[in-house]
């Protein structure tokens, strides 16, 4: 069976990408900073028609096209989506690799007849990718050379067994080769894959190197190159067949125990620590009997693992008996092993393992915690945030005394700028004996927020008789006085 490779080639990936969720009516342009300067990195079809180019200064750009709208790249981004892209091809051959930064090559022989063939084949991957939002071009032919240069420079299925029929006619710059080498075969005439054929094989190797002949052989079968598919990503699971069927509580956390540390020293190798894991039963009935176990920080230390199961494990119906037991850590995250030092305090973990015990009852996004948030604005200076997937950062700043309780601002009868000396809040009566302030806070102008539409704000600190202290303010622009926190 004759080989067939497909080249698919994204000219546009990054700026797709970008546009498949923040779509743009107009010119619109990727940039990145290189040596200094902000070029342009990738651009849509718009931009392209205006004469804009990768790599060209961004200022040119924006001479040539006023209305260039940009965002910054994210190539990092680009490369993970490219592996998305590279196992979605898998539903058409199982053999996909990827091309360069923009690229997927494709070893579909023997599988194209599930399509129709080739030409359906083709189509399929073009509608589907343009349904996406995709621009793509694509080429088949015998050899990974002659497929990407049909995809970057022609387009179109080359005969069986005829590579060189269908990119004789495409420049030399097809056969892939670096910009010297290419350059220079147009100084001396040669334009075309067909006129670098007809040249002598010596000749070309002295001027140019081994490089070409290598290129041009690839391309037209003489020189194997084959297509290295991505890896599968490892997966994370162990199992355990039983001689006989358990069904004491005590027999499961055993046979727990063991795939723990088996499913451990996996991580430990590949530096990898646990967030969830599924504990699978398989009954003598065939019947499975699951427990999930989520965990607060990524982790991989059986001891503090397997109590988490014990809850879960007790409430299974074991049925006539359990013989297979299977542990998967179905999300895993990277934790890389780390240089102990002695001066600094020890973490033993009692705290994200209180947060694990309790997430696993109520759930992970119950457990919350509050971090400092930079904002003036007194119901703005936190955050809530999942304790698990949080990490307390920095410390409290506040340049004044602010209360420890906080509520919505409830009126109060006062007039006048200065806090009233009498003043009446929950259906109680209060005299004022000292009063502290005023400090003025003016609301965030980006932001809208409808309990500061009144305007600026004049805070005091007032301690009554009675021995409670609050946190007034008034606002001048819209006159009012309200109450909105208690001190201890």
């Amino acid at each position: 069976m004759p080989r067939r490779v497909v080249s698919l080639w994204f000219p546009r990936l990054a700026s797709d990408r970008f546009l498949r969720a923040r779509p743009v009516d107009a010119p619109f342009a990727l940039t990145q900073r290189q040596s200094n300067t902000e070029r342009v990195y990738c651009l849509n079809q718009q931009a392209a028609q205006h004469g804009l180019q990768a790599g060209m200064g961004f200022s040119d750009a924006r001479a040539f096209c006023r209305d260039l709208q940009s965002h910054p790249a994210d190539p990092v981004g680009d490369q993970k989506f490219l592996n998305i892209l590279a196992r979605w091809a898998k539903r058409y051959c199982p053999w996909v690799g990827l091309d360069g930064a923009d690229g997927l090559v494709m070893d579909v022989t023997g599988s194209t007849h599930l399509f129709g063939g080739e030409p359906r084949m083709l189509h399929d991957i073009h509608l589907r990718l343009k349904r996406a939002g995709l621009s793509v071009r694509s080429g088949i032919a015998d050899t990974r050379g002659a497929a990407w240069a049909l995809a970057h420079y022609g387009e179109g299925i080359a005969p069986q067994d005829q590579p060189l029929d269908a990119i004789g006619p495409l420049p030399v710059a097809a056969l892939r080769l670096d910009d010297k080498s290419s350059v220079g075969l147009q100084r001396l005439g040669v334009r075309s894959i067909a006129e670098l054929v007809a040249l002598p094989r010596a000749t070309v190797a002295r001027r140019f190197g081994a490089e070409v002949l290598l290129r041009l052989d690839q391309a037209t079968g003489e020189q194997a190159e084959h297509v290295s598919p991505l890896p599968d990503p490892p997966r994370y699971q162990v199992r355990l067949t039983l001689p006989d069927p358990i069904g004491l509580e005590a027999d499961v956390m055993a046979g727990t125990g063991r795939l723990l540390e088996k499913l451990c020293e996996k991580l430990k190798a590949q530096e990898m620590g646990a967030r969830v894991l599924s504990l699978i039963m398989r009954r003598v009935d065939k019947e499975n009997q699951e427990v999930e176990v989520r965990l607060a920080r990524p982790l991989r230390d059986p001891l503090r693992i397997l109590p988490l199961f014990e809850r879960g494990v007790g409430a299974i119906d074991a049925g006539f008996g359990i013989d297979q037991l299977r542990l998967v850590a179905t999300s895993v995250e990277p934790l890389p092993v780390q240089q102990l030092i002695h001066s600094q305090g020890r973490n033993d973990g009692k705290l994200d393992d209180l947060i694990s015990r309790i997430g696993n009852r109520i759930g992970l996004e119950n457990v919350q915690r509050f971090l400092p948030a930079d904002s003036h604005i007194p119901e703005r200076s936190h955050i809530i945030a999942p304790a698990a997937f949080s990490e307390p950062t920095g410390s409290w700043v506040a340049l004044r005394e602010r209360p420890i309780q906080l509520f919505p601002p409830e009126p109060i009868m006062g007039t006048g700028p200065a806090p009233p000396r009498h003043l009446r809040w929950r259906r109680m009566s209060f005299r004022v004996e000292r009063a502290t302030g005023p400090e003025r806070i003016a609301p965030e102008w980006w932001l809208t927020d409808v309990n500061w539409r009144s305007g600026v704000r004049d805070y005091w600190k007032v301690e009554t008789k009675q021995g409670r202290r609050l946190w007034l303010f008034y606002t001048p622009q819209n006159p009012g006085w309200f109450v909105q926190g208690q001190f201890p």
